[in-house]
C-alpha cells in the first residue's frame, strides 16, 4: 500500500503554504482584547488570495473551473489555515460546494460552483441544531409546497460567519423522515440571524427560519447528502485542529529549548520531554485517524480495498467519529500542556499562545465531547458486527 500523497495533494500543501504565508497568528484578532465580536467580517484578503491561487475551486469538479481533487487535498489545506489561525470559511464553504457537485441539480452546480471558484461566493452551513447537541437535520422542519418549492422553519444554533455568507445550507427534515439541506439565501424572507459569539471571538449567528419559502433548485434532498456534507466538516474541523496542535506544539519545543532555569534549557528537563512527546503521540493519533476519514469520504470506487464501498464493514460515519475523538481530547490536550510549559508566558497577550487555545477550544466545542462519539461508534458497532 502506498501512503504518500499525491503529486497534485502536495502541490495543493505548497500553494497553501505560500498564501498563508503573509499570516502573522500575533496579529489574529484575540478575543480577550477585543470586546464582543473580533470583527464584522471574514479576512477578505486572504479570501481573495485563495481565490487566486486556485484553492477555492481545488475540490470542485474541473467542468466547473475547479482542480477535480478529494476530500484529502481539501484537508491538507486546512491543515495549513489551522496553522496560522486563518479568519476564512474556507472549510464550510469548500464541504458546501463538495456536497452540490456531488448531489445537486444541473442547475444549481451551474449557478453556485463557478462563483465560489472565484472566490464571488461564500457559503456556511449550520451543523449544530437547536442546542448542539440533536441532530442538526431535526431542528428545521421541511414541507413541499403546491408547486416545486419548499418550505422551512427552525432554528440552527452557532453558524459559522452567517452574516458574511451569501447562502446557508440549513440542514432540515420531512415528514417521512429522510434528511435534506438547502441553500437559503442571507436575505431570504423569514430569515432572521440573532448575534452569537463563538469562543475564539468570531461572528456566529443562531439562525431562525419562520416559514421561509426556497425554491427545489435549491434543495438537495438525494439520499445521504446532508449525511455527506456533516462528515465533510467534521473531518475538515479535525485537519483544522490537527494543524493548531502541530502549531502549537512546534511553538512550546522552540520555547522549552531557549528558555532555561537551574541553568539548563527547560526542553533537557525528563518532565518537560515526557510532557511533549506525550503531545507529539497525541497529535500522530490525529493525524492517522484524520487521513482514515477523509479517504473513507472519497469516491466509492477509493473507500474499500477491493474498490468499492462494501468491502469496509462499518459506514464512514464510524471513521469520523473516531478521528473526532482524537481531535476534540488531542487538541485539548495540547493546548494546556501548552500553557504548562510556558509559565506565566503562556497568559501574555502579546505572545500568541492564547489566541491559540481560545480556537483550539471553538474546535473542540465544535466537534463535540468525546464520550458522545465514543457513544455513537458503539452503536455502530453494535449495528454492524465485524465478521
Amino acid at each position: 500500500m502506498d501512503f504518500t500523497f499525491t503529486e497534485e495533494q502536495q502541490a495543493a500543501v505548497e500553494a497553501a503554504r505560500a498564501v498563508f504565508s503573509d499570516v502573522a497568528p500575533e496579529a489574529v484578532p484575540s478575543p480577550a482584547l477585543t470586546p464582543g465580536a473580533v470583527a464584522d467580517d471574514v479576512d477578505r484578503a486572504l479570501w481573495a488570495g485563495l481565490a487566486r491561487a486556485d484553492l477555492l475551486g481545488l475540490v470542485l469538479p474541473t467542468e466547473h473551473g475547479g482542480a477535480g481533487l478529494d476530500p484529502i487535498a481539501l484537508c491538507l489545506v486546512l491543515r495549513e489555515a489551522g496553522k496560522v489561525l486563518a479568519r476564512v470559511p474556507l472549510l464550510e464553504t469548500s464541504a458546501v460546494a463538495m456536497a452540490v457537485a456531488r448531489h445537486g441539480s444541473p442547475a444549481l452546480r451551474a449557478e453556485i460552483l463557478p462563483r465560489v471558484v472565484r472566490g464571488e461566493l461564500i457559503l456556511t452551513a449550520g451543523a449544530n441544531g437547536r442546542t448542539g447537541h440533536d441532530p442538526a437535520e431535526l431542528a428545521v422542519a421541511a414541507r413541499r409546497t403546491d408547486g416545486s418549492g419548499w418550505v422551512l422553519d427552525g432554528v440552527q444554533t452557532g453558524v459559522p460567519w452567517a452574516q458574511c455568507a451569501d447562502r446557508i445550507a440549513v440542514p432540515a427534515h420531512t415528514d417521512d423522515g429522510r434528511a435534506l439541506f438547502a441553500l437559503v439565501p442571507q436575505d431570504a424572507a423569514g430569515l432572521s440571524l440573532a448575534e452569537q459569539i463563538s469562543t475564539n471571538g468570531e461572528l456566529f449567528a443562531e439562525v431562525t427560519l419562520d416559514s421561509v419559502r426556497v425554491d427545489g433548485s435549491a434543495v438537495v434532498d438525494a439520499d445521504g447528502s446532508w449525511e455527506r456534507l456533516h462528515g465533510l466538516l467534521a473531518t475538515g474541523t479535525c485537519a483544522m485542529a490537527l494543524g493548531l496542535g502541530e502549531a502549537v506544539l512546534t511553538m512550546t519545543s522552540r520555547y522549552t529549548a531557549k528558555r532555561e532555569q537551574f541553568g539548563f534549557p527547560l526542553a533537557t528537563f525528563q518532565a518537560v520531554a515526557v510532557q511533549a512527546a506525550d503531545r507529539y503521540i497525541d497529535l500522530r493519533a490525529m493525524e492517522a485517524t484524520l487521513w482514515q476519514a477523509a479517504w473513507r469520504l472519497t469516491e466509492p470506487e477509493e473507500a474499500g480495498a477491493s474498490g468499492t464501498a462494501s468491502a469496509v464493514a462499518l459506514p464512514v460515519t464510524a471513521d469520523v467519529s473516531v478521528a473526532k475523538i482524537w481531535a476534540s481530547e488531542g487538541v485539548r490536550r495540547v493546548v494546556q500542556t501548552a500553557q504548562h510549559l510556558h509559565g506565566g508566558l503562556g497568559a501574555d497577550t502579546d505572545y500568541p499562545l492564547h489566541r491559540f487555545h481560545a480556537w483550539a477550544k471553538q474546535l473542540e466545542l465544535s466537534l463535540g465531547p468525546a464520550a458522545a462519539h465514543e457513544e455513537t461508534l458503539g452503536d455502530l458497532l453494535a449495528a454492524h458486527p465485524l465478521g
